[in-house]
């Protein structure tokens, strides 16, 4: 960028010249000798199109007249026509594009560049990097323009940056074709590593043995769904997969809180953990029996591999960061997302939120794939099941989804928690079950197996579910539960001072 100021002193004029880096002589990167040849090749080898249709879009060639004529290539090949020098040039001229294609004596020319079609796959493979190194220059210059913008908000130039990068390496991330053979052996090595499991379960146990016989453990690269009402458990549920997988299993999971900051995720667990109720750890306010086992449970908890992030509004962009960084770093093998409605896609335009959500479901569906590890997200329902009647009005169903369609179908499993006692149904008329105290735990969605339905035991004041066999006292039993979700997440994290205060007298 070439600029000038003038001075006037003592009658004289100093010019200042502001040089840029394409006036010193930098050109952008480009290939412009290899695509010609490519074009040629693709004009007088036939089948050649085949070979680099998954490498070359029209806006990877650097010239304007090889964009042109990409396009009609790609044009006939979509319309299984024939490939050659006479049905492109036919093709242009048919547009009227001929001459923006540099006219006939240029197609001629291109053919008579190709000294080898033996490197074609290659030489794509250069023309397609040399333009995403254009792209991130590009992507460079607009960043740089916002950030000398001293009214740009910097959290938004950072979200800008993040999702043009993001979209750059989408856009560049191509996968060969994989001949069958190593596929079957890899196939092979998860079935024997799965064989050596004592149990049934391959994948990832989630506390629940009934629930783990329908998925036999949550698996890699899914990406699992779990949805429902407000107040019907959701933080706890998968709190209480945490504890079991990450604290009991130790097997290094990651919990992105968008709700609810880390110190009211630590409550939570401290309710669980210890079976505390979330009175006692607001006030500090306990017996000493309450201490004690506050004193001896809570050190189970520390240097297990859970690992908790708490930044609000997060985007895709951002937790394709921090999750990378979370498997390469300390190997997790699990990502809980705590909830998928209340994350952006920031950096993009959109017409609405339902295409938001779409962007976002699609990230973490591509994200379970890349670092191969399940992902679990947590998703609210729509109002359409307070409308409906009775216990079977009342259980979620797939178009219960919230805000949009591309969640059902991105998803690889949807779970829903449901607890009829919250709706005042506090027993099956069909099967005489008595429901209270009881959740059911709905596999709408398994796009690897069967879908079912199982009991767990929710209990409410611990903030924990439990397999429905496991025993509980009796009184808490046969009460209906309160709900200690979404309610008491404020007033619990203001308890952990005095919680210090009060108990101090214990080696906590």
């Amino acid at each position: 960028m070439a600029g000038s100021s003038r001075n006037s002193k003592r009658g004289t004029q100093t010019t200042i010249i502001k040089v840029g880096a394409n006036e010193a002589g930098k050109l952008p990167p480009q290939a412009q000798e290899l695509e010609d040849s490519v074009l040629g090749a693709l004009m007088i080898e036939k089948d050649a199109y085949g070979t680099v249709a998954d490498l070359l879009r029209p806006e990877v060639f650097y010239k304007d007249q090889n964009r042109v004529v990409y396009e009609a290539i790609r044009e006939l090949a979509a319309k299984d026509q024939p490939i050659d020098i006479l049905s492109v040039g036919e093709k242009l001229k048919n547009q009227g594009m001929l001459e923006k294609a540099g006219g006939a004596v240029y197609l001629a020319d291109l053919t008579r560049r190709v000294a080898s079609t033996a490197h074609l796959r290659y030489h794509a493979e250069v023309i397609a990097k040399k333009a995403t190194a254009r792209d991130v220059i590009a992507l460079a210059a607009q960043i740089e323009e916002m950030g000398f913008d001293e009214t740009q908000d910097v959290d938004e130039l950072m979200q800008t940056a993040e999702a043009g990068i993001f979209e750059i390496s989408q856009r560049s991330q191509k996968r060969d074709v994989t001949q069958i053979d190593p596929v079957i052996e890899e196939a092979f090595k998860r079935m024997e590593k799965a064989a050596k499991n004592t149990g049934s379960i391959s994948g990832i146990p989630s506390g629940f043995h009934a629930l783990d016989k329908i998925t036999s453990g949550w698996q890699t690269p899914d990406l699992v769904i779990i949805a429902a009402r407000p107040a019907m458990g959701k933080t706890a549920f998968v709190l209480s997969m945490a504890k079991h997988i990450a604290i009991d299993r130790e097997i290094p999971t990651a919990v992105f809180s968008l709700e609810m900051s880390n110190v009211q995720l630590v409550n939570r667990l401290i309710m669980n953990v210890c079976e505390l109720e979330g009175d006692k750890i607001k006030t500090g306010k306990m017996t000493k029996e309450d201490a004690k086992r506050l004193n001896t449970k809570i050190n189970i908890m520390k240097g297990k591999p859970l690992y908790l992030d708490d930044t609000p509004s997060l985007s895709i962009f951002e937790l394709r960061s921090k999750a990378r960084k979370l498997v390469r770093e300390h190997g997790v093998k699990l990502i809980i997302i705590d909830y998928l409605q209340l994350m952006n896609a920031q950096g993009s335009s959109f017409g609405s939120r339902e295409q938001e959500v779409s962007i976002i479901s699609r990230g973490l569906k591509g994200l379970a794939k890349e670092l191969d590890i399940p992902i679990i997200a947590l998703s609210q329902l729509n109002r359409g099941v307070e409308s409906r009647q009775g216990i079977e009005g009342k259980t979620p169903q797939l178009s219960d989804l919230r805000e949009s369609g591309a969640i059902e179908q991105d998803a690889d499993m949807v779970c829903f928690i449901h607890r009829p006692e919250y709706y005042h149904i506090y027993s099956d008329d069909k099967t005489g079950k008595d429901l209270r105290g009881l959740a059911q735990i709905i596999v709408a969605k398994h796009r690897n197996g069967a879908t079912d339905s199982i009991w767990l035991r929710f209990r409410g004041k611990y903030a924990k579910f439990q397999n429905e066999d496991e025993a509980v006292d009796p009184d808490e039993q046969n009460s209906v539960m309160p709900m200690a979700d979404e309610s008491n997440s404020v007033s619990i994290q203001s308890g952990m001072n005095s919680l210090g205060e009060d108990i101090s007298q214990y080696n906590l």
